[in-house]
C-alpha cells in the first residue's frame, strides 16, 4: 500500500513533540499491517532513524491517526501511536496531549471539520483513553493561523495559542484518579503517589532516591543505579495501580518531584520510562498538578501551591508549563473539577511519505 505513490501525510509539531498525522483511510485497516508500515515510515528500528521520518527520540517518533467520529459527542477520533526508536514497537497504551494540539488544525486542514468564523472548536475523542478534549484555535478567513504570540518552553519563538480543555481525564487509563485507592503508597521502600489524570503516573520525591530533581536529563539518564531502581519501582507500582505487567509498556510514567526553584509550584523530571523528558507532556503535567493538589500526596508538602483558580506552574528541564487543574475532596474522595492547558502546534510539511520497502 502506498509504496509507489507514497501515502498522504501531514508532518506537524504538536506542543514539544513532533509526529506524522494520517487520515485513518490512508492507512491499512489491519493493525499488524498498519504497524509494520508505520515502523518503515518512521525508520524504526535504528537509533538514528536515518531511513525515515523519526528524529532519534521518543518525542519525535509519534503518529496520530484521525477519522470522523461515530460518537455524537465528538467531531473526530484521534488514535495516538507511540513508536520505538531503536526497538521495533508500536503501542496505543498511552495518550499524548502534545500531539493532540495538532489534531484540531489537522481536522480543518483535511476538511473533516469546517472552519469557524475567526475561531474554531473541534471536539476530539481520544480513542486511547475514550475521553474527550476540545481544541480551540484561530481560523481567520477560514484558514488555520499557526502564527501568534504564545511562547511555550521547549519550542523556539512564539505561535498561535491552542486551548485544550479536557473531560473525563481522571482515571481514564486506570479507572480512578488514585488507582490504588490511596494518595500515598509505600512501594519498594519508597513513598509514592500513584495518580492518573490522563496519564498513569508514579510521583516520587527526588530526594528519596538520592537526587535533587534539578539535574539535567542527560545526567539522570547516565545514572545506571537510578535507572535500575526506577525500573523495579515502576513494575511494583504498576501492580498497585492494577495495570499488571508493564515491562513492555510505556506507562505508567515516573516523575521525580522537587521543591520549585523558578517561581513555579513544583519541579519535575519525567521518565519515558527510561529516557528523561526534556520538558513534560500535557497529560503528564495535568496529572502532576492533580497529584500535588491532593493533601497527603508525596508532592503536596514540597509544592508552593498557587491560590485556587490560578494557573499551576510546573517546572521542567527547559522551563515551565502552566496548567489549569481543579481538585476537590468530598465523601467519595478526590475529584477533578477541571483540566486545561495552552499549547501551540505548527504544520511543517504536507505531502506524501515513502516507507522503506521492508523492515
Amino acid at each position: 500500500m502506498g509504496m509507489v505513490d507514497g501515502i498522504p501525510c501531514l508532518y506537524m509539531r504538536g506542543g514539544t513533540s513532533k509526529g506524522a498525522f494520517f487520515l485513518a483511510t490512508d492507512l491499512p485497516a489491519e493493525r499488524e499491517e498498519r504497524d509494520n508500515l508505520l515502523l518503515r515510515i518512521m525508520g524504526t528500528p535504528d537509533p538514528r532513524q536515518i531511513d525515515g521520518l523519526g528524529a532519534a527520540h521518543p518525542l519525535t517518533s509519534k503518529v496520530a491517526v484521525i477519522s470522523p467520529s461515530p460518537d455524537d459527542g465528538a467531531d473526530v477520533d484521534y488514535l495516538f501511536l507511540q513508536l520505538g526508536v531503536d526497538t521495533a514497537f508500536v503501542t496505543d497504551r498511552q495518550n499524548c496531549g502534545n500531539i493532540l494540539a495538532g489534531v484540531g488544525p489537522f481536522a480543518v486542514e483535511r476538511g473533516l471539520v469546517p472552519a469557524g468564523d475567526g475561531q474554531t472548536e473541534v471536539r476530539i475523542r481520544m480513542v486511547n483513553t475514550d475521553s474527550i478534549a476540545t481544541a480551540r484555535f484561530a481560523t481567520p478567513g477560514g484558514v488555520v493561523d499557526y502564527d501568534g504570540d504564545l511562547p511555550i518552553d521547549g519550542v523556539p519563538g512564539t505561535a498561535g495559542a491552542i486551548k485544550l480543555s479536557f473531560e473525563g481525564t481522571a482515571g481514564s487509563s486506570t479507572g480512578a484518579l488514585f488507582p490504588s485507592g490511596s494518595v500515598l503508597d509505600r512501594v519498594d521502600g519508597v513513598d509514592v503517589t500513584c495518580v492518573d489524570n490522563g496519564m498513569p503516573t508514579v510521583l516520587i520525591r527526588a530526594a528519596d532516591l538520592g537526587v535533587t530533581g534539578h539535574e539535567p536529563p542527560a545526567d539522570l539518564e547516565a545514572d545506571g543505579g537510578l535507572a535500575d531502581r526506577l525500573r523495579a519501582l515502576r513494575l511494583e507500582a504498576a501492580k498497585v495501580m492494577g495495570m499488571g505487567d508493564v515491562s513492555d509498556a510505556t506507562v505508567p510514567k515516573l516523575v521525580l518531584l522537587a521543591p520549585p526553584r523558578d517561581g513555579g509550584a513544583i519541579a519535575t523530571r519525567s521518565f519515558l520510562p527510561q529516557r528523561v523528558h526534556t520538558s513534560i507532556g500535557v497529560l503528564g503535567a495535568l496529572t502532576v498538578g492533580a497529584g500535588v493538589l491532593a493533601e497527603g500526596s508525596v508532592g503536596h508538602g514540597i509544592a508552593l501551591l498557587p491560590p485556587p483558580g490560578a494557573p499551576l506552574r510546573i517546572e521542567h528541564p527547559t522551563g515551565h508549563f502552566d496548567v489549569e487543574v481543579g481538585v476537590d475532596s468530598g465523601p467519595e474522595g478526590f475529584r477533578v473539577t477541571g483540566s486545561a492547558a495552552l499549547r501551540t502546534a505548527r504544520k511543517i510539511f504536507d505531502g506524501r511519505v515513502f516507507p522503506r520497502p521492508r523492515l
